[in-house]
């Protein structure tokens, strides 16, 4: 049954079966969580059993997002889980946030982003570099997905390079006007608010909040991807459009500003990919033990648990990563280098195992009734954003080098 957006309603569920996924938890990993952890883990799993499992085959096929779920998402504390409490967020550590966003990915890549968009790269910009007026204005809607937010850096000839960046503002008195164009921007064509980064006349990037309705601002959305397809990508468009000074995050110069919002997003997604994984390996060893070859389950045969092995071990050694990297979070010594190794090693692994999951699933493992194709096609293009699979390496290369091979 669909609803009137035409998107399937909870009544549709996988065509081969209820979401039955277990989570799988080789090294005893939950011992090193706490209570709290374990409850905020089960409210976002029952929730996205609910509200995200039921329809997201669907949407994906029709490449719409499911705006319904937005609330949703506010109300279990995706929306800016670190934040404080005092401006909306959820007042959660930095595991809490991470167990979130896997369990987020676990249902699929593009409500991940939507979740991660907002509360790393809009929500966090805005709590840490924002005045207190700014913050009070917009947090509390955010956090509660009353108002929705983008993230605009990436420009069509900018990418990796985002210092190259030609989005530019010109001081007129009591207002800037902001010129350019950003692409690839996750929530855009329904953004209620942009934090943009542009260069001032003195060739100084800065970052401000865009608001829609503000003249000579539009957000076109991009068509046909076949990657995200139930994530709502655009463009970011700005012509003569003029923001007023309060807009401008008033301390933050550079690029330390969205690099420092790219560092928490990617964080996220460090923990948001082993979900993916997660149910890519669910679902191959839920097949592997039913489907029948030659007179026996296909799990019997030797290749095939060389296969689920490979996997489980590699989605331990994940878990192990972000679960360190977490704690180092915490304690405020978690550098962008080890966030990167995460974020490249975690969403690597997370693909090669949907390859090998694909593999297990056979003929059907292209089917939409099996989730493994939508993961495979959406982790590739979280491998490549929020900094590209080379990108990271070479992070990492300087990182024990001491050389800059950006330069």
């Amino acid at each position: 049954m669909a609803n009137q957006n035409g998107i399937a309603t909870e009544e549709f569920v996988r065509a081969a079966g209820q979401d039955n996924y277990t989570y799988h938890d080789y090294y005893a990993i939950d011992d090193l969580l706490t209570e709290e952890h374990k409850i905020i883990r089960e409210a976002a799993r029952d929730w996205v059993k609910k509200e995200v499992s039921p329809i997201i085959e669907d949407c994906a096929q029709k490449a719409q997002f499911p705006h319904h779920i937005l609330k949703g998402l506010g109300e279990i504390g995706a929306f800016g889980p670190s934040i404080p409490a005092k401006y909306g967020g959820g007042g959660m550590d930095d595991i809490s946030y991470g167990i979130i966003m896997q369990e987020l990915e676990r249902g699929d890549s593009g409500i991940r982003s939507t979740a991660s968009v907002q509360g790393s790269l809009v929500m966090y910009p805005i709590y840490r570099f924002a005045s207190e007026a700014q913050k009070m204005k917009f947090l509390p809607k955010l956090a509660t997905g009353e108002l929705m937010g983008c993230f605009g850096l990436t420009e069509p000839n900018h990418g990796s390079n985002p210092g190259g960046m030609t989005t530019n503002i010109v001081d007129k008195g009591d207002h800037v006007v902001l010129n350019g164009s950003k692409m690839w921007i996750s929530n855009a064509p329904f953004a209620d608010i942009a934090v943009v980064w542009a260069k001032n006349e003195e060739g100084a990037i800065r970052g401000l909040v865009v608001e829609r309705g503000m003249e000579g601002f539009s957000t076109p959305t991009m068509h046909g991807k076949w990657s995200l397809r139930a994530s709502a990508t655009g463009e970011l468009v700005f012509e003569d459009v003029k923001v007023p000074k309060e807009n401008i995050f008033p301390e933050i110069s550079g690029l330390r500003g969205p690099l420092t919002c790219l560092s928490s997003a990617r964080y996220g997604i460090a923990w948001g990919a082993i979900g993916a994984a997660l149910d890519c390996y669910d679902s191959a060893l839920r097949y592997s033990q039913e489907r029948i070859q030659f007179d026996k389950p296909i799990g019997q045969f030797q290749l095939t648990q060389k296969k689920l092995a490979e996997m489980i071990t590699e989605i331990t050694k994940a878990q192990l990563l972000a679960w360190r990297l977490g704690v180092l979070k915490a304690e405020g010594k978690a550098t962008p280098a080890q966030i990167s190794m995460a974020k490249r090693n975690n969403v690597d692994m997370a693909l090669k195992i949907a390859r090998e999951a694909r593999q297990i699933h056979g003929g059907m493992g292209i089917s939409g009734e099996y989730p493994i194709m939508r993961h495979m096609m959406n982790l590739e293009s979280v491998i490549t954003y929020e900094g590209t699979h080379d990108i990271h390496l070479l992070i990492t290369g300087m990182d024990v080098t001491g050389f800059n091979a950006f330069k």
